[in-house]
């Protein structure tokens, strides 16, 4: 923010949008009554340094690195601002005198300051107590998109080189006479409602969700300087990590190297569907992935988080509330929380229809983790709880694996038994050739057959020395001279 621009806030006089503060050496106390009024209502700047009558008080330089530590502190802290939301002040000097600049976007979420809500008018700040007035608060705040924030400055050249061809790839394959395929870069992005006019404003431009969908790493982080998604690995050290990634680059590729993480960390087992082989990993952690990516709230502060335990894996993600509580998969409406985003992973073939990723993975998740379901919360930072099993034991790498299970189809050929037990022998050991536990519970839905059918197949493997019976009771693993292969 440059001095010319402070200069001008101060020439105007407080009301809607605007505010001074003395603060001389401490942060002033209802500092944050005034930052959740600009967020309820629509956003504004904070002058720390400056009196009513817009005199130039300055900040005592000493303490001005420190007081912007703090600003950055306490607006993370849900005690005294929930949701939080990330603040970035700076320091603009002005006539000698430091003043620091608090510049507050409107928000798409109700927020509290010490479990009061507060709304802004052209005379300052003021709780909202009366029940129906929050009420109406919310309705308003329901049908406000952050992601429909426009960027004048934002500029084609500002997008990742190749991202748009990415993109077209992916839509052809889902359909090869898609409309957008024929359309230059520009006008994809104008057809798919990513570069908007604001006709109250005037104003128009690509918007916040062109920047995460197509926008350089450099980009993003500048509009955006809190964004990012950490994956997490917590399983022989819950405590910290195992294995971690951290994700700071455009959706696209986001959900790509989300599914890759998971793709090395999770078992997978297929599922018969008629005559279609299928992997259910796939099917119900896409879902996931794009929940966490195309329905997070992204100007919250707190990082989407994905992590993988040895029952479970988890995903946080700061979210705008409808319910409050847990989703009953059966009897739920869903809503979008950004619309252009989800469209377009819809046209990629990233997502199905609206609300179809709580129903994919309650219909799938029996198949792959048996008797166990799915848990949906939503709440301000909205949960998801998937339960797994058989997490991979011995770590094999792919590359060995393919040796492996090579290996292991020789020794089925020498079996005399019918070819067609053969044939599912072979799905079967490729299932243990990554180094998972299996069941004959767990495993049977795999191939459409019993249980029973299941355990004398692994009868079989045992007599044949491939199988052994795991610690984990129930469980089988590979034999121990093809666990050092």
């Amino acid at each position: 923010m440059s001095e010319a621009r402070v200069r001008q806030l101060l020439q105007q006089p407080e009301g809607l949008r605007l505010e001074f503060k003395e603060a001389v050496s401490e942060l002033p106390v209802n500092l944050f009554e005034t930052v959740c009024a600009f967020l309820n209502r629509a956003g504004g700047d904070i002058l720390l340094g400056v009196a009513d009558d817009g005199k130039v008080l300055g900040v005592n330089e000493v303490r001005a690195a420190l007081l912007l530590k703090e600003i950055v502190n306490v607006s993370n802290n849900s005690q005294l601002l929930d949701p939080t939301f990330m603040l970035f002040p700076q320091v603009v000097e002005v006539d000698g005198k430091k003043l620091i600049l608090i510049q507050v976007p409107e928000s798409s979420q109700v927020h509290k300051c010490r479990r009061v809500v507060y709304d802004r008018s052209e005379d300052g700040d003021y709780k909202i107590t009366n029940h129906t007035a929050v009420a109406e608060l919310y309705t308003r705040k329901s049908a406000f998109y952050t992601e429909n924030t426009i960027y004048p400055y934002l500029a084609i050249t500002d997008f990742k080189p190749g991202i748009l061809d990415r993109a077209r790839q992916f839509i052809r394959s889902r359909d090869p006479s898609h409309p957008w395929l024929a359309l230059p870069d520009a006008e994809l992005i104008r057809s798919s409602g990513l570069y908007r006019k604001d006709y109250k404003t005037g104003q128009e431009g690509y918007t916040l969700s062109a920047a995460l969908l197509f926008g350089t790493d450099e980009v993003i982080q500048n509009i955006l300087p809190h964004y990012r998604i950490d994956a997490l690995v917590r399983i022989e050290n819950p405590d910290r990590y195992d294995d971690r990634l951290d994700i700071r680059t455009n959706l696209i590729d986001a959900y790509d190297l989300l599914m890759q993480f998971i793709a090395k960390h999770l078992p997978d087992r297929f599922y018969l569907q008629g005559n279609v082989r299928m992997s259910l990993r796939d099917i119900i952690f896409r879902e996931v992935v794009a929940n966490l990516i195309v329905h997070r709230e992204y100007t919250n502060g707190a990082p989407a988080r994905l992590i993988i335990y040895a029952d479970r894996v988890e995903t946080d993600n700061a979210n705008k509330p409808r319910w409050y509580g847990p989703i009953n998969p059966n009897g739920f409406s869903p809503y979008p929380k950004n619309p252009d985003i989800a469209k377009f992973f819809l046209q990629m073939g990233r997502v199905d229809e609206l609300g179809s990723g709580v129903r994919n993975v309650t219909n799938y998740l029996p198949h792959y983790s048996p008797g166990q379901s799915a848990q949906f919360i939503d709440e301000d930072v909205f949960r998801t709880i998937i339960p797994v099993h058989s997490i991979n034991k011995l770590k094999i790498e792919p590359e060995t694996s393919t040796i492996l299970v090579k290996e292991l189809e020789k020794e089925i050929d020498k079996l005399n038994i019918q070819e067609s037990i053969k044939k599912r022998l072979r799905h079967e050991i490729a299932l243990f050739a990554n180094g998972y536990l299996h069941s004959t519970t767990e495993m049977s839905p795999s191939f459409g057959v019993s249980s029973r059918t299941i355990y004398r197949d692994f009868i079989i493997l045992l007599d044949a020395g491939i199988l052994q019976p795991s610690d984990s009771f129930g469980f089988y693993e590979l034999a121990e001279k093809w666990r050092t292969f």
